[in-house]
C-alpha cells in the first residue's frame, strides 16, 4: 500500500516521501475496523519537528516509519467484535499509529470518531490541530471579558483564538508573517492581530496587560516576555514544541502566575470540535490551504522543513 514515511537522505537530511511498498496491515480483529484513508493532514509543527530531529522526534534507528495523526477515511472492514461503528461510515482518526497511510487498522474504542454527515471532510483532516486548540482553551479556561493574547498564527492559533473568543474572551493574536495575521483579521474572532517582529512586541505587547497567554509559537528565549505581558495571577501555557522553559523565578513568584503545560486532545475534544464545526461556529475552511494528492508529499514536506511559512493547513488527497 501506499504511505508517507520519514527517512534520512544520505547526506543525513531527513525527507518525507511517498512510497509505493508500505506493509498493509492485518485485517481487523476483535473490534477493530479497518479504514480506507480518504484525506490527511499535515500538523506543521509536530512533523517539521520531526524532520529537524527535535525534541520529540523519532530516532534515526526507527526510520523509515510513517507518522502523523489526522486522518480521514471510510470504513470499509470490520471485526467480529465492532459494536458502534459499520461499513460505508466516515470517520476521524488522531492516534499517532494512524499517519498518513492509505489503509489503518483501529480499535473503534481509540482517539477517533465517527464525522457527521455536514462536514467538509477535508477540512475534517486538520481536526487534530484544532483539537489541541480546543483542549489549550478548556485547560486556560478564559472567562467573559478576559484578556488572552494568542503568540502563532498557525492552525492552532488560529483554531485557539476562535474557541476563546466563544468562551466571551477578548483575543489578541501576534505574528511576525503578515499573510497569517490577514486570515486571522478576516476569520475576525481575535479583536487585535498584531505583528510583533522584532521592536514592535515591545511597542505593542503591554506589560501586564493579559490574563491569559497561549504560547503556540515557542520561540527560544521568550519565556520573560510571555511572562511580562501577564497580570498577577494569570495563566500561561506552553503548547509543546519546547526543548526547555526558562525564565527568572522571582520574575513569576511575585505575580502568581500559573505555569501549564499542554499538547494533543482527547476523544471527547474531537467531538465537541465536530459538533461545532458542523454548526458553523467553528471556521477551519480559511486555514486550508492546500488539498493537494499525496504524490506530491515530497514536495511540500520539503517547503516544510525549509520554508515553514510558506505553508498554513495542508491536506493531501489519496
Amino acid at each position: 500500500m501506499r504511505a508517507i514515511v520519514i527517512r534520512t537522505r544520505t547526506d543525513n537530511i531527513r525527507e518525507k516521501v511517498l512510497v509505493p511498498d508500505w506493509p498493509e496491515p492485518a485485517p481487523p480483529r476483535a473490534n477493530q475496523v479497518k479504514i480506507k484513508t480518504l484525506y490527511s493532514g499535515i500538523t506543521n509543527g509536530t512533523e517539521r519537528n520531526q524532520l529537524l530531529k527535535g525534541n520529540y522526534a523519532p530516532g534515526d534507528r526507527l526510520l523509515p516509519m510513517p507518522t502523523g495523526y489526522q486522518t480521514v477515511g471510510r470504513v470499509i472492514e470490520t471485526g467480529p467484535e465492532t459494536q458502534s461503528l459499520q461499513v460505508d461510515d466516515l470517520v476521524f482518526i488522531g492516534e499517532s499509529t494512524g499517519g498518513h497511510l492509505e489503509f489503518i487498522v483501529i480499535a473503534e474504542d481509540k482517539l477517533l470518531i465517527k464525522l457527521p454527515d455536514t462536514v467538509d471532510l477535508r477540512e475534517a483532516a486538520i481536526y487534530g490541530m484544532a483539537a489541541v486548540a480546543l483542549n489549550s482553551i478548556r485547560n486556560a479556561n478564559p472567562k467573559i471579558g478576559e484578556k488572552v493574547l494568542v503568540v502563532g498564527a498557525g492552525c492552532i492559533g488560529q483554531v485557539a483564538a476562535q474557541f476563546a473568543a466563544l468562551q466571551g474572551a477578548r483575543v489578541t493574536i501576534c505574528d511576525i508573517d503578515n499573510r497569517r495575521l490577514h486570515i486571522a483579521r478576516q476569520i475576525g474572532a481575535a479583536e487585535l492581530a498584531l505583528n510583533v517582529e522584532g521592536p514592535r512586541w515591545a511597542a505593542q505587547i503591554v506589560d501586564e496587560g493579559f490574563d491569559a497567554v497561549l504560547d503556540f509559537a515557542g520561540v527560544p528565549g521568550m519565556e520573560e516576555q510571555l511572562i511580562l505581558a501577564m497580570r498577577a495571577a494569570g495563566r500561561i501555557l506552553f503548547i509543546a514544541g519546547r526543548d526547555r522553559v526558562d525564565y527568572p523565578f522571582n520574575l513569576a513568584q511575585r505575580r502568581l502566575i500559573t505555569i501549564k503545560q499542554n499538547s494533543h486532545f482527547y476523544v471527547h475534544d474531537l467531538e465537541n470540535l465536530a459538533r461545532l464545526h458542523s454548526r458553523g461556529r467553528i471556521d477551519l475552511a480559511s486555514l486550508l490551504q492546500d488539498v493537494v494528492a499525496a504524490e506530491q508529499a515530497k514536495r511540500i514536506y520539503d517547503t516544510l522543513r525549509d520554508r515553514p511559512n510558506d505553508l498554513l493547513g495542508t491536506v493531501f488527497s489519496w
